[in-house]
């Protein structure tokens, strides 16, 4: 699948796949200078691109690099972002620093990935009951941890 990637400003880069078998391209950061989030700071980190999908029946996913979040505690303070079909403004990741001490995010530093996805577009029905199930309305653990 070729996705359309718009240069925004100079010194972006275009996502790129980290392997052969890699199921996201890498994001990186576009800055001026370096931003320093101290713990449990939130910013939004620009990555100079805009990208266009070929059709509604796809989302773009922006996901936390696991070893970024694992290493150093940064990662997206919404969990993922959602670029849907018709967005054509910058990607931007949400990044938050859940660490205790203050991270610098430099210019060309890859912050997220970025995945392509079918999107099912369901319609929805509104009824009095819904089937019976043998878990039922068991949540949070009612399953389990073993």
């Amino acid at each position: 699948m070729n996705i359309k990637v718009k240069i925004l400003r100079e010194g972006a880069h275009v996502p790129t796949l980290g392997t052969a078998g890699a199921a996201a391209c890498d994001l990186y950061a576009l800055l001026p200078e370096p931003i320093v989030l101290q713990p449990g700071e939130r910013h939004p980190i620009p990555t100079g691109i805009a990208i266009a999908l070929p059709s509604k029946d796809y989302v773009a996913i922006v996901c936390a690099r696991s070893g970024l979040a694992l290493k150093q505690g940064l990662a997206l303070c919404n969990g993922i972002g959602v670029i849907d079909s018709d967005y054509r403004g910058e990607i931007f990741f949400a990044m938050v620093n859940n660490d205790s001490e203050p991270k610098t995010v430099e210019n060309g530093d890859r912050i997220g990935q970025l995945m392509i996805m079918p999107v099912i577009q369901a319609n929805y029905e509104v009824v009095n009951e819904l089937d019976e199930t043998e878990r039922g309305e068991g949540g949070f653990g009612s399953t389990g941890v073993k």
